[in-house]
């Protein structure tokens, strides 16, 4: 049914039922899997020194994220390939997935309030909106 599967991961409990998620997905159908870390880079830094902290603290959070995910991979007997981008995420999710061609988009839920939804949105309702392929929303 999927051939290729792109998870996004951001190391939070969302991200990690929908890596999880995917890695089961991913052995039923056969399928390649691939996952997706972005390090947000602020929209307006003060200065370049302020992008470079924040891109050294994300290079280590990501580095266990990414750790994690291969084990856990693994486990199943699932290979996944990790890819590790500086922008802003979706639409570096998005570029990534028409790209590479992906059937399928795995993403997290994270919960927020109604307001918030209302006003800023989310991540996840705009990566359903713009990816270019099917989406699997795991909560």
């Amino acid at each position: 049914m999927f051939r290729k599967i792109l998870v996004a991961n951001d190391g939070s409990p969302g991200g990690q039922a929908a890596l999880s998620g995917a890695i089961d997905l991913a052995l039923q159908c056969g399928s390649e899997l691939h996952m997706i870390c972005i390090e947000e880079i602020p929209r307006f830094a003060a200065t370049i020194d302020e992008i470079e902290e924040e891109k050294e603290e994300a290079d280590l959070r990501f580095t266990s994220v990414i750790r994690r995910a291969k084990e856990l991979a693994a486990q199943k007997g699932v290979s996944l390939e990790t890819h590790l981008l500086a922008g802003h995420p979706v639409p570096s999710i998005v570029e990534f997935l028409r790209a590479g061609t992906f059937d399928l988009l795995v993403v997290g839920f994270m919960g927020h309030s109604a307001i918030y939804n209302r006003l800023i949105g989310s991540t996840t309702d705009r990566l359903v909106d713009h990816a270019p392929c099917a989406v699997l929303v795991i909560k």
